[in-house]
């Protein structure tokens, strides 16, 4: 029975190997990962990754963990830049940018406007986020984005309630090529195609949409 015993010890400690050694996406998000390098990431998205609106620091919680894994990669690997995230996302190993991505998943976020394309567009910014501007080839950004700029999916994040300044910045950095990491190249030609007015006014937009209470 000693061989026989030996094999069970031996598959039940195999069995254990992950849970013992599972990564803890909370432990990154609140305390940093492993590599001293990777701090913790509720000093400027916030305790409950809300995000830091006065600061332009973007909410995290509740996002697709697919989209948030695929951003911190990127980061991580050129694709988009920025100063602060990159030698963050470098110091992460790939089980640590899952865990965290996972974690901030689960965590609650505010809901968006019931904002649809249905609506009467008042105004130039309205119906630029409504029903876009075809004849420069800009859908209207709920369109991808979803009603209310709410996500949808892993490649179209939320609009709704991110601060007005990171929405500016990521259009900008479309249009300068800092950030390069759209599916077929469509934000890319979108922010290209807008002015400064209307990226300064669609950002201020969509940052308001998320003071609004939603409807159900």
């Amino acid at each position: 029975m000693k061989p026989l015993s030996r094999v069970l010890i031996g598959g039940l400690l195999i069995l254990a190997w992950p849970s013992a050694h599972a990564v803890d996406g909370q432990k990154i998000f609140t305390q940093g990962g492993q590599n001293p390098a990777a701090m913790a990431c509720l000093g400027c998205h916030g305790p409950d990754g809300k995000g830091i609106a006065a600061a332009g620091f973007p909410r995290l919680a509740g996002l697709p963990a697919g989209y948030l894994a695929k951003q911190l990669r990127d980061f991580r690997e050129g694709d988009r830049r920025q100063a602060v995230m990159e030698p963050l996302a470098k110091a992460l190993d790939d089980a640590e940018i899952d865990a965290v991505s996972h974690y901030l998943a689960t965590l609650a976020a505010d809901g968006a406007p019931d904002l649809r394309r249905q609506q009467i567009a008042p105004d130039a910014t309205t119906r630029l986020a409504l029903y876009g501007d075809w004849s420069r080839q800009i859908p209207g950004c709920v369109q991808c984005h979803g009603p209310g700029g709410s996500g949808v999916g892993e490649h179209f994040p939320p609009l709704a309630g991110q601060p007005a300044t990171y929405l500016a910045a990521q259009l900008n950095a479309w249009r300068d090529g800092s950030r390069r990491n759209d599916p077929n190249q469509l934000m890319v030609n979108v922010a290209k195609a807008m002015t400064d007015a209307e990226v300064k006014a669609i950002a201020e937009y969509f940052a308001q949409q998320g003071s609004q209470e939603a409807k159900p």
